[in-house]
């Protein structure tokens, strides 16, 4: 957001571009991540996962942390989402049972959801928060850089091997030959 919307209130609500980008991308996510968890067609599943990592990033670019939305974009959407993606497409077979396993499941995921609420709820009440920034932070990109690719090359290198090793086994379960029947 540029500094000259920051301190401008929108005349009909009163309330600052900021909050208004941040209740649509808040919105927005919430949404997508309810279709995620709701939707029955996973493809479609995957595409609101998409959506939702999109918003995520934006709500990054909101607290003034473009780095860490570019990794965002580059990385949940860039590379997990579309691998989950590929994986799904690859390994989907038309034929299935009509009824889930997970679908006897709901009641106890509506209980621990309810708990999960509960205690995030009280935590959320009992927690004193600090005063708004005035100023967003700025993070010093070149810095970080630098960590990244001298003390902690090791560790992304191995992400980017495991990366690597499940493109490779969705591949090869993909492209397995089906067993043949005795009758053909």
């Amino acid at each position: 957001m540029s500094n000259a919307l920051a301190g401008v209130a929108i005349p009909a609500l009163g309330w600052s571009w900021d909050d208004l980008l941040f209740l649509l991308l808040a919105a927005t996510v919430l949404g997508a991540a309810l279709t995620v968890v709701l939707g029955r067609d996973i493809i479609r599943s995957g595409l609101a996962m998409i959506v939702s990592f999109a918003g995520l990033a934006g709500v990054y670019v909101l607290l003034g942390a473009p780095l860490v939305a570019a990794a965002q974009v580059l990385v949940y959407i860039g590379a997990i989402s579309i691998l989950v993606l590929f994986a799904i497409m690859l390994t989907q077979t038309k034929v299935g049972p009509t009824r889930l396993v997970f679908h006897h499941q709901a009641w106890a995921a509506a209980v621990a959801a309810v708990v999960l609420a509960v205690i995030l709820i009280g935590v959320v009440a009992s927690t004193a928060w600090p005063n708004a920034v005035s100023q967003p932070l700025h993070t010093a990109t070149d810095a970080l850089a630098r960590l990244l690719f001298s003390d902690y090359v090791l560790p992304l290198e191995v992400v980017s091997v495991l990366l690597l090793a499940a493109v490779v086994g969705g591949v090869f379960l993909a492209k397995r030959d089906e067993p043949q029947g005795e009758g053909r």
